[in-house]
């Protein structure tokens, strides 16, 4: 009975993915390096999106798996989730090991 509720979980998991025609997206919609910079200026861009409802954070359409994974990128590896120091994590190690 567990294998047969493991399966119907996975089943209904399945059946929540996105799916898309391959024609429905145009060849000039935005792709890697699009999704890069929009991901560096996320920040910027959902402060004016905020304010001027013509302005968005994510490019739709755009050409799926590359746009989002520059998008990823540009967001958390070298936009805002990017950190250089991490003392936080390093003073909470010397605490620890000081008790």
């Amino acid at each position: 009975m567990r294998k047969f509720a493991a399966f119907a979980a996975a089943l209904a998991l399945a059946a929540c993915t996105a799916t898309q025609a391959s024609d429905a997206v145009a060849p000039a919609a935005p792709g890697f390096w699009l999704g890069l910079w929009h991901g560096l200026i996320f920040p910027l861009a959902w402060i004016a999106s905020l304010f001027m409802p013509n302005i968005s954070v994510y490019a739709v359409p755009n050409n799926g798996g590359w746009y989002d994974f520059g998008y990823f990128l540009g967001i958390v590896v070298f936009g805002v989730g990017a950190k250089r120091s991490h003392t936080v994590y390093r003073d909470r190690i010397v605490r620890v090991r000081e008790r």
